[in-house]
């Protein structure tokens, strides 16, 4: 029995601007499966940079800016999970969210954390650094109110109120 795959009506069409021609070279940022959640973005670097384990984080430009121009979608800026953990190499701050009305070159910021064995890693022009995903986004009115109109099991508990 296969599973079935559900595809959504329609997918918005974006606007993407090359901004370093050695893209074109390196592929243009695409999902590389079929039902990849990311695209991969690129180290748009003149010389390969080399990165200690608990340096400061530096910005990389990806070479690229996109315009969404839909208040219902932004992007979200992702480590790549194999470099996140096999060479610790994640964002220095953790997601970064690209809003909708940002059209300027998207920068990553690179930060190596210290896991068993940490060494430099050497990033190079045209590596794939990071990932770009696209999600809904809710944009809600909020309601003053003196007390929730619902009660939770949970309630106002807080961390570790469910357990460890």
């Amino acid at each position: 029995m296969s599973a079935k795959l559900i595809k959504p009506s329609k997918n918005p069409a974006f606007e993407l601007i090359i901004l370093d021609k050695r893209i074109y070279d390196w592929g243009i940022p695409s999902y590389q499966t079929e039902q990849s959640a990311g695209i991969d973005l690129f180290a748009c670097i003149e010389n390969p940079i080399i990165i200690e384990p608990q340096a400061p984080a530096i910005l990389i430009p990806s070479g690229i800016a996109v315009q969404m121009n839909d208040p219902n979608v932004a992007a979200f800026l992702l480590a790549r999970s194999g470099l996140g953990h096999k060479k610790g190499l994640i964002l220095g701050q953790g997601v970064g969210t690209i809003d909708a009305d940002y059209t300027n070159q998207i920068f990553i910021s690179a930060w190596l954390r210290t896991i068993p064995g940490s060494e430099p890693i050497i990033i190079t022009p045209g590596d794939r650094i990071a990932q770009l995903v696209f999600l809904p986004i809710l944009r809600p009115t909020f309601k003053i109110v003196e007390e929730f109109s619902v009660s939770t099991k949970r309630g106002r508990g807080g961390f570790g109120s469910t357990g460890v």
